[in-house]
């Protein structure tokens, strides 16, 4: 399985003022695995450590944080010589040790040479409270579940992913059935690699949807022994009501969707506990779509979406025959699954900053207003089938006159009068290039 955020890492290895590495992203998103891989194909020797395994040394930094002491430690417990130069430290799961966050500022300012690659599904809500994050003191790099291209890639799909990188339209528009079908595939499967990888060897729906379903029971799992026992039940309203929330029309989140009488002071904490895990991604309205749109934001008018739209696919228990049925899982749940996938192809994209617009009357809304790294601000405008009417979007574009205006359909790419469209198959790879 080929993952793009391997050329991360291998860029992190390269530099030369490389600080202690903290790789984040949610649970079975593929962190464990792609640590190993980049170890094996990139160093000489790996010392692999999994703080919540038995057998790991978990009072490896109690003591003190003498890294001569530590190192020596490793040497005995991975059974190896380790050598700054060629052995990758990798320490998974390291909020499950104490003062293991903590000890990644000593490995920066007293052993610089050694290169320290510290995850964790966790981190972002459980951060030990005898101990301070050392801010400045590392770098940071996200995994998320895997994209449209590298869903490609795993269905052996080389080619047409050259196709799409390089833009051949024409072909691309020869292969659109087949790309329609595997975007179908995507929305059900998901990036989730145990579903992804299950799904190119066997084609089997049932089994990966309960795939889906264990990795939803595991994350419920995580909420009961990891989160504040006082937000528990406000963290799993929230999450239950995630479907909900994207199937309305207007996908502002609305706090009495949860329940009755629901006031944002209440649920706060619990959003920002699934935010801070991973599962779920806040986007927030802006007020003007002009430069820089963090200035123009709403901080009480935002969306929430899921991590991955197979687990979507699976809360709402749509099934495969939904999937076959024509162009169906495009259209049903009022295209939330469209919306949902072209966030997750934008997310990972670190040049992009990603927000929305809602008009004064609130009546219409643009899906996603972003911030290129060429500081162009272009909205998008998600369309689930090949119908490409959009009173709001037009009145957008009349009004402001952006640039560039990107509509993400189904329909083949075109450029007119300043309005682009772009196919959703090719959308990830089309931004890249901007």
């Amino acid at each position: 399985m080929y993952r793009e955020c391997i050329n991360n890492l291998i860029n992190w290895k390269l530099n030369k003022f490389k600080k202690p590495l903290v790789f984040l992203g949610a649970r079975q998103v593929g962190k464990t695995w792609l640590i190993k891989e980049f170890g094996k194909t990139q160093y000489k020797k790996m010392v692999y450590i999994n703080f919540e395994d038995t057998d790991a040394p978990s009072d490896i930094f109690k003591s003190d944080f003498d890294i001569d002491r530590i190192i020596t430690l490793l040497n005995a417990h991975a059974g190896l010589k380790i050598t700054a130069e060629d052995t990758l430290l990798a320490f998974d799961e390291i909020q499950a040790v104490p003062r293991g966050i903590t000890a990644l500022k000593y490995f920066y300012e007293k052993a610089p040479q050694y290169q320290v690659i510290a995850a964790g599904s966790l981190l972002g809500i459980n951060i030990h409270p005898d101990e301070s994050f050392p801010v400045g003191k590392v770098e940071f790099l996200t995994l998320y579940p895997l994209n449209f291209t590298e869903f490609l890639l795993s269905m052996g799909e080389a080619g047409l992913v050259e196709l799409i990188e390089n833009h051949e339209w024409e072909l691309i528009n020869t292969f659109k059935s087949k790309l329609i079908n595997y975007l179908r595939y995507y929305l059900f499967v998901g990036g989730m690699p145990e579903a992804v990888s299950h799904f190119s060897q066997n084609k089997d729906w049932d089994a990966v949807r309960k795939i889906q379903n264990n990795i939803l029971k595991a994350y419920e799992k995580d909420f009961s022994k990891h989160a504040p026992k006082e937000i528990l039940p406000r963290i799993n309203l929230v999450w239950e009501s995630i479907p909900v929330q994207l199937g309305k029309e207007n996908k502002k989140f609305i706090y009495g969707v949860i329940k009755q009488g629901a006031r944002a002071k209440d649920f706060e904490l619990a959003i920002q506990w699934l935010i801070d895990s991973g599962l779920l991604h806040k986007i927030y309205s802006i007020s003007k779509p002009a430069l820089p749109l963090a200035a123009y934001k709403e901080l009480s008018a935002f969306k929430l979406y899921h991590n991955d739209t197979g687990l979507l696919c699976a809360m709402t228990k749509l099934n495969a025959k939904t999937l076959l049925n024509g162009d169906a899982i495009f259209t049903e749940f009022k295209g939330a699954l469209a919306e949902q996938f072209v966030y997750q192809q934008i997310l990972p994209n670190e040049d992009i900053a990603i927000y929305y617009y809602t008009f004064e009357n609130s009546k219409f809304e643009i899906d996603f207003i972003i911030q290129n790294k060429n500081d162009e601000v272009i909205p998008i405008e998600v369309k689930s089938g090949e119908n490409l009417k959009a009173r709001s979007f037009k009145l957008f574009c009349e009004k402001h006159q952006p640039k560039t205006a990107i509509r993400a359909s189904l329909s083949n790419y075109h450029k007119e009068n300043g309005l682009i469209n772009v196919p959703l198959y090719v959308l990830e790879k089309y931004l890249e290039t901007m």
